[in-house]
C-alpha cells in the first residue's frame, strides 16, 4: 500500500515538475525550423520555413539569444532574406521570449506596410502563433495597425519620423529596419535611434537589432555601425584548396561568371562555391558585445550570378546613378565616388558645343525652370533625349519688377513659344516649373490659368528624405497646383551628371550626359563665364549634428540662380515622367507627314503650272 502511495506521489511530482520546469533551450533558428510557416503573399517560396535554404542566417538570427552580446548590425544587398529573419526573431519572441518589442520603419506608413503585409500574414500562417495576438479589427483597444499585444509582451510598430511613438514606453528588443533611410531627427526630439535606444535603459537583457542596404561613405550610419563592430563576412571554402574567403565582386570575372580564388587563384562557377559549408569570420574578434554581419547579394541562392554581372554591365552603361543603386543593393556596399564632389566651371565652358540651330540634334522635349527675384525673372530651357541626356538651350533674365504684368507677359513670349529642331520643325516646351519661394501669391496667379500648358509652381524643400518629386496640392490662396521638390536629391542627380565625361575611347556620350552651346552667328545661348560659376555654386560636405553624419549643399558663389534652375527644369522633366521612345516616334511621324505634305503641295503646284503652257 505504500509502495503503491509512494508510486503515485513520485509520478505526480514528475509531472509537476514538467510542467513548472523551463522550457527547453530554443534558438532563433531552431524555433523557426520548427513552426515558421512562409505565407503565399509575402513569400515566393511560401511554406515551411528551412534556415539550411541560406545557411548565413542561422548565426544572425541565433545571436539574439546571446546575452553576451547586446546589439547585432546587418549591412546587407537585397535579395539575401533578411525581412524573413526579422519576422522569425518577432515571432520567436512572440511564441517564446515574450517582451516588449519595438519594430521601426523609415516612416509610419511603411511601419503600417510591415503589420499588414509582413506580421499578420506569419500570425495568420504560423500555427504557434495563430490566436496569441488579437486581431486589429477586434473591440481590443490593446491591437489596432501599429500596436499588438499578446501574453507577456507587445509588439510597437513606428516611423523613424515619429517622435511620439519612439519616446513613450519601455522597450526589451528593438528592431530597426533600413536605418540608412531614417530621418536624421525625429520632430525636434533627435535622432530617432538614439530615441529608441532609450527605452531599452531598464532591461539589462536588451538586444537591439539594425539591418539596412547601405547609401553613401562618410554618411552611411550601418557603414558607421558596422565599422564598430565584429565586422564578420561570410565566407566559404575553396573548392580546390579549403581555404576560407568571402565572396567579393572584385574576383569575379565578367565573360565566364566565376570567382577566383585568393589563395589559390583557382575559377570556379557559382555552385562549386556555394556547395561548401561557409561560416562567418571576424575582421574585429576582440569586439565581443556588438556582432556586425555584412551580406552582398553573390551569397544568395536567390540571386544568380549571370544575372548580378548582367545588372551590373546595364548599370555601368547607364551612368553613375544606376551604378551606385547597384553598388548598395548587390554589393550591400557604401557607394564611394572617386571623382570627388567639385565640378570646375571652366571645364564646363570649355566643352561648349555648336549645335548647329535652335536645338541640338538629339533634342526630344524640352522644360523649363523658372526663378523670382527682387528686381527680375530669371529662366532656363534645357532639351531632353534617350537616357536623359540634355542640352543647354538659353538662359535668360527679364529685368523687372515682378509683382508688375509686363514682367509676366514677358516670359510668356519664351514659355509658349515652339522652338526650331535640326529637321526644320518645331516643339513646344513640354513643361515649366515656376519657383514660389518668392511672391508666392504672384507665381500662383500667374500659373493658374496656365496649367493646362503644364506650367506649374513649385516650392523647394531640403532634406535627403524628401522625395525629388511628390504630389501636387492646391492649399493656397489661389488654388494653383503646387509641387513640392525635394532639391537636394536634385541637387545629388545634377552632380553626377555634371561630372560625366565622353568616353575617350569612341567619342560616345554616357546617359545622362549634360551639353552646354556655344553660340554663333544665328543662335545665341547665354552660357558664359557668369552662368558656369552660378551652376557650380554648390558643393556637398559631410557635417555632423548630435554626433550624427549628413551631407548638406553649400554656397561656393554668391550667385547660385544656374544651378536652382537647372535642378527645377531637371524636377520638371521627373513630374512629366516621359516615353522618350514613344516621343522619338512622334516626331518621326511629324516629320514624315511634313515631308508628304511639301511633296503632294509641290505635284499640285506642278500641275497648274503645266496646264497653264
Amino acid at each position: 500500500m505504500k509502495m503503491t502511495v509512494m508510486l503515485k506521489t513520485l509520478k505526480l511530482f514528475k509531472k509537476f515538475t514538467e510542467y513548472i520546469a523551463p522550457p527547453p533551450e530554443v534558438t532563433v533558428s531552431e524555433w523557426a525550423d520548427e513552426n515558421r510557416v512562409l505565407s503565399k503573399e509575402s513569400s515566393a517560396e511560401a511554406g515551411k520555413f528551412r534556415t539550411d535554404r541560406a545557411p548565413y542566417q542561422r548565426e544572425i538570427m541565433d545571436s539574439t539569444n546571446d546575452d553576451t552580446v547586446e546589439t547585432i548590425i546587418v549591412m546587407t544587398s537585397a535579395q539575401i532574406g533578411k525581412t524573413e529573419m526579422l519576422n522569425n526573431i518577432v515571432g520567436y519572441s512572440i511564441d517564446y521570449d515574450p517582451c516588449p518589442i519595438m519594430v521601426v520603419m523609415p516612416t509610419e506608413a511603411l511601419a503600417k506596410t510591415w503589420s499588414k503585409r509582413r506580421l499578420t500574414p506569419m500570425l495568420r500562417d504560423t500555427p504557434c502563433l495563430r490566436g496569441k495576438v488579437g486581431d486589429s479589427k477586434s473591440r481590443d483597444g490593446d491591437n489596432t495597425m501599429l500596436e499588438k499585444s499578446f501574453p507577456g509582451g507587445y509588439i510597437a510598430m513606428v516611423g523613424a519620423n515619429s517622435p511620439v511613438g519612439l519616446s513613450s514606453r519601455p522597450i526589451r528588443k528593438v528592431i530597426a529596419d533600413e536605418v540608412d533611410r531614417f530621418p536624421l531627427t525625429a520632430g525636434i526630439e533627435g535622432d530617432p535611434i538614439s530615441l529608441a535606444e532609450k527605452r531599452t535603459k531598464s532591461f539589462w537583457n536588451r538586444k537591439k537589432i539594425y539591418v539596412s542596404t547601405p547609401t553613401e561613405k562618410g554618411i552611411s550610419r550601418i557603414e558607421g555601425e558596422y565599422d564598430e563592430s565584429s565586422k564578420e563576412q561570410w565566407c566559404v571554402p575553396c573548392p580546390v584548396c579549403g581555404k576560407y574567403q568571402p565572396y567579393e565582386w572584385a574576383r569575379i570575372k565578367i565573360k565566364t561568371a566565376a570567382m577566383e580564388c585568393k589563395y589559390c587563384c583557382e575559377e570556379f562557377q557559382e555552385q562549386y562555391w556555394k556547395r561548401g559549408k561557409g561560416k562567418w569570420v571576424s575582421r574585429n574578434p576582440k569586439v565581443k558585445n556588438k556582432r556586425g554581419f555584412h551580406l552582398n547579394a553573390l551569397a544568395s541562392p536567390w540571386e544568380r550570378w549571370p544575372v548580378i554581372i548582367e545588372e551590373f554591365l546595364s548599370a555601368k552603361r547607364k551612368g553613375k546613378e544606376t551604378l551606385k543603386t547597384w553598388v548598395n543593393t548587390y554589393l550591400g556596399e557604401a557607394w564611394a565616388d572617386e571623382d570627388g564632389e567639385v565640378v570646375e566651371p571652366k571645364r564646363l565652358l570649355n566643352r561648349r558645343e555648336l549645335y548647329g540651330s535652335e536645338l541640338a540634334d538629339g533634342v526630344l522635349l524640352l522644360t523649363a525652370g523658372v526663378d523670382v527675384q527682387v528686381n527680375r525673372l530669371e529662366f532656363e530651357i534645357v532639351g531632353w533625349g534617350r537616357d536623359k541626356e540634355s542640352w543647354g538651350i538659353y538662359y535668360g533674365k527679364i529685368f523687372g519688377d515682378p509683382k508688375q504684368p509686363r514682367v509676366w507677359d514677358e516670359l510668356d513670349k519664351w514659355l509658349l513659344k515652339n522652338y526650331e529642331l535640326p529637321n526644320g520643325k518645331r516643339i513646344p516646351i513640354s513643361i515649366s516649373c515656376v519657383d514660389s519661394g518668392y511672391l508666392a501669391d504672384e507665381v500662383y496667379k500667374y500659373c493658374k490659368p496656365r496649367e493646362h500648358k503644364k506650367i506649374f509652381a513649385i516650392k523647394g524643400k531640403g532634406g535627403f528624405d524628401i522625395a525629388y518629386v511628390g504630389n501636387y496640392s492646391r492649399s493656397n490662396r489661389v488654388e494653383a497646383a503646387l509641387f513640392t521638390i525635394g532639391v537636394d536629391n536634385g541637387k545629388d542627380t545634377m552632380l553626377s551628371r555634371l561630372k560625366l565625361k565622353r568616353s575617350e575611347e569612341d567619342g560616345s556620350f554616357p546617359p545622362g550626359y549634360c551639353h552646354f552651346p556655344l553660340d554663333d552667328a544665328d543662335y545665341t545661348h547665354q552660357y558664359d563665364k557668369e552662368y558656369f560659376d552660378g551652376l557650380c555654386s554648390e558643393k556637398r560636405v559631410i557635417k555632423y549634428k548630435n554626433g550624427s553624419a549628413k551631407f548638406v549643399w553649400i554656397k561656393t558663389e554668391t550667385r547660385n540662380e544656374p544651378w536652382d534652375l537647372r535642378n527645377y527644369a531637371t524636377a520638371a522633366l521627373e513630374i512629366l515622367n516621359p516615353n522618350f521612345e514613344a516621343v522619338a516616334a512622334s516626331l518621326e511621324r511629324l516629320a514624315t507627314v511634313g515631308t508628304e505634305t511639301k511633296k503632294k503641295s509641290k505635284k499640285k503646284k506642278k500641275r497648274v503650272h503645266s496646264s497653264g503652257i
